[in-house]
Formats: C-alpha cells, sequence, structure tokens
C-alpha cells in the first residue's frame, strides 16, 4: 500500500495550479494524479446508478412493516370483535376488521421504520462526508508527506486527507469516493473546511 495525500479545489485551474507548486518543490510527475469527484449519489457504483444497492432508509421498512402488521392487525382483530357482537355474529365483519387493520398497520410500520433509519443514517455520516471538486492527490512517502500537505494547504486546497492506498501509473487506482476522508495531521485545518462541514450537516437536515 503507498501513503498518499490528497486536497479538494473548487476547479481545475486551482488544482492544476497546486499540480505545478508540487513539482517545484520535487514532486514527479507520475506521483501527482488531478481528477474530479463528483457529488454524494452520482458515482454509478450500480448498473441503475447510486451509491448503495439500497436506499439506507429503506432497510428496516421489512421489520417495520411486520410490526405495524402485527400491532394493528391486533387493533383490527379487537375492534373485529366488538363489530361481530353487534352485527349478529357477523364472521365477514370480523375478517374484515382484522384484514384493514393489518393493511394499515404494514403501511405505517414500513412509514415509521423508513423515517427513523433514515434519520439514524444521517446522524452517522453528518460529519467527514465527501464533497464534490477536484482532488489532487499525492503519492508521498513519511520523509515527504508533510511537505505534500502544506503545499496543497498553502494553494488553497480543503479538506487535506491522508489515505493508504493503491498507486500506480501515476494514478490513485483505488481510490473510494464514497468514503469519507481522513483528515491530515500535518496540517491544521482551515477556517472554511469547518464552514463545509456545518453546511453539509444542514443540506442534510
Amino acid at each position: 500500500m503507498s501513503l498518499i495525500v490528497a486536497a479538494r479545489f473548487d476547479s481545475f485551474p486551482e488544482a492544476e495550479e497546486a499540480g505545478r507548486k508540487l513539482f517545484a518543490a520535487g514532486f514527479a510527475q507520475e506521483d501527482v494524479s488531478i481528477f474530479f469527484v463528483n457529488p454524494a449519489g452520482q458515482h454509478d457504483r450500480y448498473p441503475l446508478g447510486g451509491d448503495q444497492a439500497a436506499d439506507p432508509g429503506s432497510r428496516k421498512t421489512k421489520h417495520g412493516a411486520i410490526a405495524g402488521a402485527a400491532l394493528l392487525g391486533l387493533a383490527g382483530a379487537v375492534i373485529g370483535s366488538i363489530v361481530w357482537l353487534y352485527a349478529a355474529g357477523s364472521v365477514l365483519a370480523l375478517v374484515i376488521a382484522v384484514g384493514v387493520g393489518a393493511y394499515i398497520g404494514s403501511l405505517g410500520g414500513a412509514l415509521v421504520a423508513t423515517r427513523s433509519a433514515t434519520r439514524a443514517y444521517r446522524a452517522g455520516h453528518s460529519t467527514g462526508m465527501r464533497r464534490a471538486g477536484v482532488l489532487t492527490a499525492v503519492h508521498v512517502t513519511v520523509a515527504t508527506e508533510s511537505a505534500a500537505a502544506l503545499v496543497l494547504r498553502d494553494c488553497g486546497g480543503k479538506d487535506v486527507e491522508k489515505a493508504e492506498g493503491r498507486w500506480r501509473e501515476g494514478d490513485w487506482v483505488d481510490f473510494d469516493p464514497v468514503a469519507p476522508p481522513v483528515l491530515s495531521d500535518k496540517v491544521q485545518a482551515r477556517p472554511s473546511d469547518a464552514m463545509d462541514a456545518r453546511e453539509s450537516r444542514a443540506m442534510q437536515h
């Protein structure tokens, strides 16, 4: 695995200027890669598009539907029993009440489960989320890591990060756009990075 330092820029000219500064600092061309990172949800990791096989909010709908159907099905049975007493023992009324209760329960349970799962997903991913932009990545060693991070920061790079990955022929070949960036400990985060994190949280709520 290779040691990699990267930072996000708002445009290709800014990212390319950082690349030139890196070359001037002694980094080789095959150690610098510049590429665009799409917004979250637009990485086409699946044939039908998207970043995940299922919406995070839909993963618990099956269990919610079962629980809801059970609860309201029971309520329907109680109501049906009352109706049955006043409808001269009509079995049809009992069956209808239980069926309607179970159906409404499954819909309500699925809705509640979806909303709670979505809130939990957002709470767990509201910080450190990778934002769209142009990424300048640098293949470094332990000795050159600090220098690369400083150049990227001084050129206006945001979310200066460090990672371990596969670097081959000038490219970060196993870059994962969904994985949140791990900020570098070689430079202090810029004030704008904190603002970006707050904006990311606000957009999710």
